[in-house]
Parts: C-alpha cells; sequence; structure tokens
C-alpha cells in the first residue's frame, strides 16, 4: 500500500461504506470464513467494482479510503512490503 494510501482517514471511508455499501450487504460478508478476498490488492479491487456496479462515480482516492477502512476494521491484511 502506498504511503499516500496510508494517510487516508479511515472514518471518511466509513463514511462512505456506510453511506453506500450496507445498501447490498452487511458486514457478515466480511467476516464469513469462506470469504473470497485474501489480499489487500484483491481488497481494492472489489471496492472499485462495487463502486462501479452500484454507479457511485468515486474518486480513486474514495475507493482507497474504503479499502483502508475495511481493511483496518475487518481484514487486517499486512500493507508493508
Amino acid at each position: 500500500m502506498s504511503a499516500l494510501a496510508q494517510a487516508f482517514d479511515s472514518g471518511n471511508g466509513k463514511t462512505l461504506h456506510d453511506e453506500n455499501c450496507v445498501r447490498c450487504h452487511n458486514a457478515s460478508i466480511y467476516t464469513r470464513p469462506d470469504r473470497e478476498i485474501k489480499n489487500y490488492p484483491l481488497l481494492r479491487k472489489r471496492v472499485a467494482q462495487c463502486e462501479v456496479m452500484a454507479e457511485l462515480m468515486w474518486f480513486d482516492e474514495e475507493v482507497d479510503a474504503v479499502t483502508v477502512y475495511l481493511n483496518n476494521a475487518f481484514y487486517h491484511f499486512n500493507t508493508k512490503k
């Protein structure tokens, strides 16, 4: 994850998530044992796909903020290389 992505306020990501993503699913999708997302790049890719499918028209920074929020809240992937 880039230094820029690390700088995002995950609070903004939570707000964006709560205002948009819960229309389609709840937090159980992130915590289920058989979840498909196995690493940070896949998580960001999925957030970007959902953004397109939901026709949200987010900037990359907003996709990054939601990705950071989800990682911090649910996934806990190591983003340091």
